[in-house]
């Protein structure tokens, strides 16, 4: 499970996806916090709290030397783990995985990174609107099929 960075809760706690998004992904997943911990390994595209948006909504992106200094660890999770899936949740994500930048587009299908499945989710934060776009539903739950199909197999 890739996402962007940890929340403020994820901080206190010491576990990833503990706060509200994380709550919102569990149930997209249909899993409980036992059988989802269980299954996934979870790291980000940075490893510290940004802070909060200037806008007040939503967590501040990290600055692309902020994800610079965090590529090496990912790379080195990627050789380590040898993951057999990865979860790209939300654009930052994806685009720092796959390089691709339009995430509309990538949900709903599985892309190849050196050889392993990579499945794009919206991130299920409340600051993204996304997920809740009628127009997205779809997609949404063509790519959570994918990730319970690719789980299961």
């Amino acid at each position: 499970m890739y996402g962007q960075a940890p929340g403020i809760v994820e901080g206190e706690e010491r576990l990833p996806w503990r706060g509200r998004a994380g709550q919102t992904l569990r149930r997209w997943l249909q899993m409980d916090e036992a059988t989802f911990y269980a299954s996934f390994y979870c790291a980000s595209v940075t490893r510290c709290y940004p802070g909060r948006a200037p806008s007040g909504r939503g967590d501040r992106t990290p600055t692309p030397r902020e994800q610079d200094l965090c590529r090496f660890w990912r790379d080195w999770e990627l050789e380590l783990l040898r993951p057999e899936l990865i979860v790209a949740v939300g654009g930052l994500a994806i685009k720092g995985l796959l390089g691709r930048g339009d995430m509309t587009a990538c949900i709903g299908q599985v892309f190849e990174l050196e050889g392993v499945p990579v499945i794009p989710l919206p991130h299920p934060s409340g600051a993204s609107s996304w997920p809740y776009v009628p127009a997205n539903r779809e997609r949404l739950d063509t790519a959570l099929q994918l990730v319970h199909d690719a789980l299961a197999g």
